[in-house]
């Protein structure tokens, strides 16, 4: 709901951080690889009620994440012979999911071991994942060989819906700051992600008639 917003504010001062992190060594596939490991980490520590330690962890994952892009791009505007094939589009894409679908399980994991917590908001919330991502990557290949693709400067066509990136990155947040009542904050993103979920379905039905 906030992803154009942000990335209209955020553009920029990303631009200026990919520019300076923009070295040989650091590339856009490395920081989605950092990334990925991070999140990781973050499921893992969730799953051992290291609380904070799991937050901080998913904090900093998603900082690389947001910085892949923008590190790409800095490095084609300096060299403009050097051609998007894609694949750092589909590797920062699959981490992605990779990331929030272990990290769910993470904290369901932990909040079932310190609490007692019951698993089925958790498997609402992955399901609910599932349906959202089936929709929009179903659109973004379908819209791409239509010639129907929405451009906002990312690799695939992505849809608007209640629940995005950055709900995405909060509520993650808070079921770890607030892990006790972290099954209760599940349930309620469940049904915001289901109500994505169908916005998604409907958008993507009526862009492509």
């Amino acid at each position: 709901m906030f992803d154009d917003y942000l990335r209209r504010h955020l553009e920029r001062p990303l631009a200026r951080v990919a520019e300076r992190a923009d070295r040989v060594w650091i590339t856009a596939d490395r920081l989605t690889a950092a990334g990925l490991v991070l999140g990781l980490g973050s499921a893992v520590a969730a799953a051992a009620t290291w609380w904070w330690l799991s937050l901080a962890l998913w904090l900093t994952s998603r900082l690389a994440d947001g910085l892949d892009g923008p590190v790409a791009r800095a490095r084609r505007s300096r060299d403009p012979d050097q051609s998007d094939s894609g694949a750092g589009g589909f590797f920062d894409i699959t981490a992605d999911f990779l990331v929030y679908g272990a990290t769910v399980v993470g904290v369901a994991f932990g909040a079932s071991t310190a609490y007692g917590a019951p698993w089925w908001p958790f498997l609402m919330v992955l399901l609910a994942y599932y349906i959202n991502g089936t929709a929009f990557l179903a659109f973004s290949s379908i819209a791409e060989r239509s010639g129907r693709t929405l451009d906002d400067g990312r690799s695939l066509s992505f849809l608007g819906g209640l629940a995005e990136g950055a709900e995405t990155i909060v509520v993650h947040s808070l079921w770890l700051m607030f892990s006790t009542v972290a099954w209760q904050i599940a349930v309620l993103w469940a049904g915001i992600v289901a109500i994505s979920a169908i916005q998604r379905m409907v958008a993507g039905y009526r862009s492509l008639q």
